[in-house]
């Protein structure tokens, strides 16, 4: 007997019926909702040691890169290292094959800041110094650094675990369907343990041709058969599978329920190397926090990516942040994207290309959906997403066909090649005319449509007309029962509990007597259950049947979806590069295979973002030439105006030199963006390959780090050195500042000096410096070295109006060249303000005018006469003048004698022995004293 208290009941749906009889109809119960798509929360892990809380591995809707977790493994055995790691907004892992490395681990310092990986594992026979680099990068981002045992990182188990992936070892074949469908419509239930694993083989596919499909599929995505990539895969699937568990506790499917769509190779050398360092200094990334300090949310502030990114789909978003890690060295594909570019821009596609935008705007994360799918955890809205791909894609195709030479494209050719618009718009009708999104959003859960299924539409009659045999059971029950007995009582149905028969509890009722049940009664209404059954869980079952029917029809079609995804966030990145370009007057580069950098006219992209007029500057630059090669480069590349590798610029403070070095190099960088390309901000362009940057721009400090300011700075500089090529550029500004004057003049003429004797060899290299005294014979004399010595120019205006372009004088020598020109070196009266120009002029300046700067930024006047004055005397070595300045009128008379007396002492002849004698009164002579005194 089964009872159900009154005041359990109180705020559930309720009808009155005569005699104050009541029903209660129970829609869902927890067993009801198994198939809901719930989005769960991030779950926070937290491990061992002293690292941080650290994010489950999860797919997010917008592709931020905020949110997009990375998981990493690094392994490095006898100079050698692999890895691999997942792109969890893609679901990609990505591969390096056993790679050699050098002493200073500047390869896996270039793998772990492309990455960013947020969770970074390695072997526990690991080297320690290896082990040392992994741990400062995980400290140093934020992220989480594990040491797992070795067992883990065998090739065997990496093997294993690789064969296991669901999109290598299942094969969709109709037979497989056929063969299930079958065995399901016979009923027959397993009698014995050979017959049981007989249907679960059938149902489950035969282990060793899963293991043989994938070892022949696997060759088809990358070559993985060395033994460090093959453990470093292993490791890494298997901290997923760990993490995937973590997120839902009934999960036991391993490594074959991971959500992975493919396995790409990460090729280095293909990409330009730039550091973190260089990332930072040329602000290619800015997270500002958010304004509350109770959020840790970020946002993109005022960085090249924030200006690039017109993006309008979550993979395209994801997409351009990993061209911008990766700028590309191939010149056809830059190329091809070029023309790409110019096609969006030009006036007859202005339309369609609005078109293509709008409708990109409506395709979501495709392979995040159909992983959901896959895994039967998608919702309503998911659902809706695949719906919507359909018929945005049709409209994507349409658009596509009206651009203006659109098939000279190659983007537009692939995209038009991977739509498969018949398959996608029959794949969209089913799903709608399947699903009823209104009922289904209303139960939070999928709700299939009338007229799909006849058995399923009779179950659901009879369940919606429950109303009304519940309120006529509820009135012959109410009839029966003595009215002394009770007033009132409800009929309700409670999915899997059957048809039951509540009255309110009565007071006598709560004695040691218990609850009275009339003669011949019983709460729960047997006849109800054996005709009509329980509904609700035979409809969710019948509709989870129809809508896996459906999924499989549409997961014939997974893989074009995915194609045409990838693609479509390809367009997504060239449609936003076109965007920006129409908004910031940018201009085509032409691609040379020459080292060069011709610009003119260049902007810095950002800068002119923040200021009401920005001066365009040019730039020329030709890699190799070095000292002894300078007239064999030069023969060369004719074209150019300056043939120097080596670029040094000087001028005031505050004057727009390290603004100067940015551009030239954002403007290379935005040429070369990721495996494609953007235009760039100048009038003009031709632009060699750059294969690496380097940066000595902005030191980012730490008390984390055991490193000085200096020490960072030195880091920098011997990374470029080690690693740079004749294809390389890099970027010192004030280098040798954060030591004392001679010891940072010397590194800096140092380093100019052994790039120059590399030859046919030394790199691009643009330099800015305050170190004036470097440009003396003994050094780097602009008379003797193939270097270009640019100054920023600058106007003084006197007390009296009268203006003075002080840059524009030159040597006295006739036959002095625009390298060799040279600004007086004359200090500025008092009174006098400087101008900055902000532009670029051949010749050195000799002053930095650091007074007349430190006024205009509040510093008191009489400050900065005052070192003038001193700057003065020390130019003059007078330093004589400082110590007399607080000394009194006796005191300098005594430093006069002195002097004096000095002077006539060594004017002495003490060599003669007759002489000696007369010492003593030659002594009190030049000393002004009597002999006897």
């Amino acid at each position: 007997m089964k009872r159900t208290r009154q005041n359990k009941l109180s705020n559930h749906r309720k009808k009155k019926v005569s005699k104050s009889a009541q029903y209660h109809e129970q829609n869902q119960t927890p067993e009801s909702n198994t198939e809901e798509s719930v989005q769960l929360p991030r779950k926070k892990v937290r491990w061992e040691g002293n690292s941080e809380s650290v994010a489950a591995v999860a797919d997010t809707e917008n592709g931020s890169s905020d949110d997009d977790a990375r998981t990493s493994k690094r392994v490095r055995s006898r100079g050698r290292i692999a890895g691999a790691y997942y792109d969890s907004v893609r679901c990609i892992v990505y591969v390096l094959e056993d790679t050699q490395e050098d002493v200073h681990f500047d390869l896996t310092n270039m793998l772990l800041e492309q990455c960013n990986a947020d969770v970074v594992l390695t072997s526990s026979k690991a080297d320690d110094p290896f082990i040392s680099i992994l741990q400062k990068f995980a400290e140093a981002s934020g992220g989480v650094f594990q040491i797992r045992p070795h067992k883990e990182f065998t090739p065997h188990r990496g093997r294993d675990r690789l064969l296991s992936l669901r999109f290598l070892s299942e094969l969709t074949t109709e037979d497989s369907g056929q063969c299930l469908s079958s065995d399901s419509s016979s009923g027959a239930e397993p009698r014995n343990a050979y017959e049981f694993m007989q249907k679960r083989k059938q149902a489950a596919g035969d282990p060793t041709m899963k293991r043989w499909n994938a070892a022949i599929r696997l060759a088809n995505y990358a070559s993985v058969e060395s033994s460090l990539c093959i453990s470093c895969l292993g490791a890494l699937l298997d901290y997923l599978a760990r993490e995937r568990a973590a997120g839902d506790l009934d999960d036991d499917a391993g490594v074959e329920g991971l959500n992975i769509s493919g396995i790409e190779v990460l090729t280095i050398d293909q990409v330009m190397h730039i550091n973190a360092d260089a990332l930072f200094s040329l602000q290619i990334f800015e997270n500002e926090s958010h304004a509350s300090i109770h959020s840790d949310k970020t946002k993109e502030g005022l960085s090249l990516f924030g200006i690039l990114d017109n993006t309008r789909t979550p993979l395209g978003r994801s997409l351009l942040r990993t061209w911008l890690m990766r700028p590309s060295l191939s010149i056809p594909v830059i190329t091809a994207r070029h023309d790409a570019i110019e096609c969006f821009l030009h006036p007859e596609n202005l339309a369609p290309a609005s078109a293509l935008q709008t409708h990109l705007k409506g395709i979501k994360n495709i392979p995040r959906i159909l992983g959901l799918l896959q895994s039967g955890k998608a919702g309503v809205g998911d659902w809706q997403g695949l719906v919507k791909f359909t018929y945005h894609s049709a409209m994507l195709r349409d658009a596509l066909a009206e651009l203006h030479r659109g098939d000279q494209v190659e983007v537009v050719r692939k995209l038009v090649a991977s739509l498969d618009i018949a398959s996608f718009k029959d794949t969209g009708n089913a799903v709608n005319e399947t699903i009823d999104w209104e009922e289904s959003t209303n139960n939070n859960r999928i709700c299939v449509r009338p007229h799909i299924d006849e058995e399923l539409d009779q179950r659901k009659h009879v369940y919606a007309g429950l109303d009304a045999v519940l309120s006529k059971v509820a009135e012959q029950t109410c009839q029966k029962i003595p009215v002394d007995y009770t007033a009132s009582l409800n009929v309700v149905y409670f999915p899997q509990l059957g048809f039951l028969i509540c009255v309110p509890m009565q007071e006598e009722w709560r004695s040691e007597e218990g609850i009275k049940v009339l003669d011949g009664w019983s709460f729960q209404v047997k006849d109800m259950d054996t005709h009509i059954g329980d509904l609700h869980p035979s409809i969710v079952d019948r509709e989870i049947e129809i809508v896996q029917e459906l999924l499989e029809r549409i997961l014939v079609f997974s893989e074009g979806m995915r194609q045409a995804c990838d693609i479509c966030a390809e367009l997504d990145c060239l449609l936003a590069f076109a965007e920006a370009s129409r908004a910031y007057n940018y201009c085509r580069p032409q691609m040379s295979e020459d080292s060069i950098i011709d610009i003119d006219q260049g902007r810095h992209p950002l800068q002119e973002q923040v200021v009401d007029i920005f001066v365009p500057n040019s730039a020329q630059l030709v890699g190799g030439v070095g000292l002894g090669d300078s007239a064999e480069s030069q023969a060369e590349v004719d074209s150019l105006p300056i043939y120097s590798s080596i670029v040094l610029c000087t001028g005031a403070n505050a004057c727009g030199k390290s603004v100067y070095l940015k551009q030239v190099a954002l403007i290379q960088y935005m040429a070369q963006v990721g495996n494609h390309s953007s235009f760039v901000p100048a009038v003009s362009a031709t632009l060699g390959i750059v294969d690496k940057i380097f940066t000595r721009i902005q030191t980012r400090e730490s008390v984390s780090k055991a490193q000085s300011a200096f020490m960072i700075d030195l880091n920098q500089v011997s990374l470029a050195l080690r690693n740079c090529t004749a294809n390389s550029l890099i970027l010192l500004d004030e280098f040798g500042k954060g030591t004392i004057p001679a010891d940072g003049t010397g590194l800096f003429c140092g380093v100019i000096k052994h790039l120059l004797n590399r030859g046919s060899q030394c790199p691009k290299v643009l330099a800015a410096t305050h170190f004036h005294e470097i440009f003396q014979k003994d050094m780097l004399d602009p008379h003797k070295f193939p270097i270009t010595f640019l100054h920023m120019q600058v106007l003084f205006t006197s007390s009296k109006g009268s203006l003075n372009p002080g840059d524009m004088s030159v040597s006295g020598d006739s036959d002095s060249t625009n390298h060799e020109r040279v600004e007086p070196t004359s200090v500025v009266a008092p009174g006098e303000k400087i101008t900055y120009l902000y532009r670029v002029s051949p010749g050195l300046s000799r002053n930095s005018h650091a007074a007349q700067c430190a006024t205009m930024f509040g510093l008191p006047s009489r400050i900065a006469q005052r070192a003038q004055y001193v700057s003065k005397l020390l130019s003059d070595h007078e330093l004589g003048q400082l110590l007399e300045e607080r000394m009194t009128a006796e005191e300098q008379e005594n430093i006069e004698a002195a002097g004096i007396a000095a002077y006539k002492f060594l004017a002495m002849d003490l060599t003669n022995d007759s002489h000696e004698k007369d010492i003593k009164p030659r002594l009190a002579e030049a000393l002004g004293r009597a002999p006897h005194e």
